[in-house]
């Protein structure tokens, strides 16, 4: 979350250097080592594209979609961690490993 978090504050903060949005070689860059960085840290996650697609249309790269996107992947991961929490536990003793 703190990687996402910097990359955005880092492309607001230095505005100039990203005014350009798609066409900026500094943003490209930016959200390539980004990019590299969540897939080899997550894995692949649809929630990443946004980040890519919206540099496409002017303005919308004040969104912070890094951010956006690694709070809806940790958001998606803690449903499915207490999903599958919920279902080990609503198992009956025969069920669980370990109580023969």
């Amino acid at each position: 979350m703190g990687l996402a978090v910097v990359a955005d504050v880092l492309q607001l903060i230095a505005f100039p250097f990203f005014v350009e949005g798609f066409g900026s070689p500094a943003d490209d860059v930016l959200d390539l080592v980004i990019a590299v960085a969540m897939v080899s840290l997550l894995g692949w996650q649809w929630e990443f594209l946004p980040s890519f697609l919206g540099k496409f249309v002017p303005g919308v790269d004040l969104v912070p979609f890094w951010t956006l996107a690694v709070a809806n992947v940790y958001r998606k991961s803690k449903r499915i961690a207490v999903a599958a929490e919920g279902v080990s536990e609503s198992a009956t003793p025969r069920q669980r490993p370990g109580n023969w």
